[in-house]
């Protein structure tokens, strides 16, 4: 997958445009999906769109029949205008289509639509995180996870601290700990038990099921790996 997205594997030609993962059920977060070194991509972004009920309501249904499946589900708007624009607030808009993001044996994902453009509102006081990607930077010593939510949904996306790495965001059960500006700006959860793998892996270090104890700051949160909501360990690396 590169900066030139196809809607999915029939498209005739390659289409531009950004990709936003949805994650969540009561309150729906967008996660872009970065790229190290495609330059308009090269950013770690969080944020929530006003999202139409057609929209929200053909993803929270068609979630519920996926639920224990690597199905992933994405927004695709059109065009490489900068993520600034959104952050900014010179960008109030988009265009955006609802797209279920399918899983092969050897990794290789397949976007379908689902639903064709509609229109979502931006605010830029709705970004929870915004950082660009820097391949040359310092991996941390234990795993690293950008916290956000809202109430008792709460979510934890991989830091991308350097490259290369894997891009991956969970949703938690029964956190522990989080407090609402935890969330809003995103904290950096330390997790102390899984050592930083310094590079790509090929599954995730969070197995789900299982309860971890994280840091934020000198505050302990717990939390146990639920639902994973994206995985990107190859076209987030490509030059």
């Amino acid at each position: 997958m590169h900066s030139d997205l196809t809607a999915d594997a029939g498209s005739a030609a390659p289409r531009h445009g950004h990709r936003f993962l949805l994650i969540g059920k009561k309150t729906i977060f967008s996660y872009h999906l970065g790229l190290y070194y495609v330059p308009i991509h090269a950013f770690q972004m969080i944020t929530t769109f006003g999202l139409p009920d057609q929209l929200r309501a053909l993803y929270l249904a068609d979630l519920a029949e996926h639920e224990n499946q690597q199905v992933y589900y994405s927004l695709f708007t059109e065009g490489h205008w900068p993520l600034a624009e959104i952050v900014d607030g010179t960008r109030t808009s988009l265009p955006v289509e609802l797209e279920r993001v399918t899983v092969d044996a050897s990794g290789g994902r397949t976007f379908t639509p689902l639903l064709p453009a509609v229109d979502a509102t931006c605010r830029k006081q709705d970004v929870v995180h915004y950082v660009p990607l820097d391949p040359d930077g310092s991996y941390p010593d234990y795993l690293t996870c950008l916290a956000f939510g809202r109430d008792d949904e709460v979510h934890l996306a991989h830091r991308l601290a350097a490259a290369p790495n894997w891009d991956e965001v969970i949703s938690t059960v029964n956190p522990k700990g989080f407090e609402a500006n935890d969330l809003f700006p995103a904290a950096t959860v330390t997790v102390p038990a899984i050592k930083d793998a310094h590079g790509v892996l090929q599954k995730s270090p969070l197995i789900t099921g299982t309860a971890y104890e994280g840091r934020i700051g000198d505050r302990t949160v717990t939390f146990t790996t639920g639902r994973q909501g994206w995985w990107n360990n190859t076209s987030l690396n490509s030059k």
